[in-house]
């Protein structure tokens, strides 16, 4: 084998498995063979498992749904003013996904439009898709009812284009910050347009975010726009939105407060005014007899402490009125006394 080359070694061709003509193997007979890949994977734990998890657990935000359903009945007539078309408008879905999720699964050509909420001092996102875009456009510019527009592919969207449904895009922004007006007066404004969803990243891959999806129909042709507020967004407003129906305050109606408190002004309760405090051994207290005498530190113009249940209120001066032993209140009751 010295002066071999291994090239020149000829190897035996593989041994052929007498199959029947016609078989071949599928994806399933291939597992059954040789074992399922995914099993080969190593298998997320610990804190990599929560964070990559498909599963997005959150609380549900029922004035949000209020707030797009006012949203569709809104729009429906802003966008009839605009195109002079018969627009129907629906509420496909609110969902609430990971951020990094929506914008991997976002059909392009979109137009990704990024808009900012002073009042919330955070960005939202809307994305139009193109057939809706190719719709405004179309409608905008004066084309037939019924005719569904011509999608030009591999081209990106012109000026013109942009301009056209940017009017929309902020007809939408417009329109939901009108819907959230009962919930909080916000005023939401368009920043710019982006086509890649990498320069419209507006929150972590991992952050979750709510996203409402809106359905509409121009005469046979429209689309879909979807809003997007990550969480992070909503926190200043968050506890409004978790509420049950519009107008529901936490804690009670006044009527309760009002009765609660009358009925807690008017509840007894007991102070005492210590004189003095001594430490004292357990063997000395046992060794007292009447008539013996307990000396403290204090001196009678010292004032005293006045307590309930252990707590100190405030500071007054004991004395004697009409035949009667009473205080003088000479501090203030506040959280400031030490107790």
């Amino acid at each position: 084998m010295s002066g071999m080359d291994f090239e020149e070694i000829e190897l035996p061709a593989p041994p052929m498995a007498d199959l029947p003509e016609g078989v071949t193997f599928d994806q399933a007979s291939i597992d059954a063979l040789f074992g399922d890949a995914s099993d080969l994977m190593p298998q997320k734990s610990g804190l990599r498992a929560v964070i990559e998890s498909r599963v997005v657990n959150h609380a549900r935000l029922p004035m949000l749904e209020v707030v797009c359903e006012r949203m569709v009945r809104s729009f429906a007539t802003s966008m009839r003013n605009l195109t002079s078309d018969a627009i129907e408008v629906s509420l496909d879905e609110i969902a609430s996904v990971r951020f990094g999720d929506f914008m991997n699964h976002v059909p392009l050509p979109s137009m990704l439009a990024v808009f900012r909420v002073p009042a919330w001092q955070d960005y939202g996102l809307v994305t139009v898709e193109a057939s809706l875009i190719y719709a405004v456009v179309d409608a905008l510019l004066g084309g037939r009812r019924g005719a569904a527009p011509r999608k030009i592919e591999g081209r990106g969207f012109t000026t013109i284009e942009t301009t056209l449904v940017s009017k929309m895009i902020e007809l939408i922004l417009r329109e939901f910050s009108t819907a959230f007006e009962p919930i909080s007066p916000v005023t939401m404004e368009l920043e710019r347009i982006e086509t890649s969803p990498r320069f419209a990243a507006i929150a972590g891959p991992s952050n979750v975010a709510s996203a409402a999806t809106f359905g509409v129909d121009m005469d046979g042709r429209g689309g879909k726009f979807t809003i997007l507020l990550p969480f992070a967004t909503l926190e200043p407003v968050r506890g409004k939105l978790t509420q049950r129906f519009m107008g529901e305050k936490l804690g009670g109606n006044s009527t309760w407060l009002n009765h609660m408190r009358s009925e807690i002004l008017q509840t007894e309760i007991e102070i005492s005014t210590v004189l003095g405090e001594r430490q004292m051994r357990l063997a000395d207290i046992q060794s007292l007899a009447p008539g013996q005498t307990i000396a403290f530190d204090v001196a009678p113009d010292d004032p005293l402490e006045v307590r309930c249940g252990g707590v100190t209120l405030a500071r007054a001066q004991i004395g004697r009125q009409r035949n009667q032993i009473a205080i003088g209140i000479v501090s203030t009751i506040g959280k400031e006394m030490p107790r």
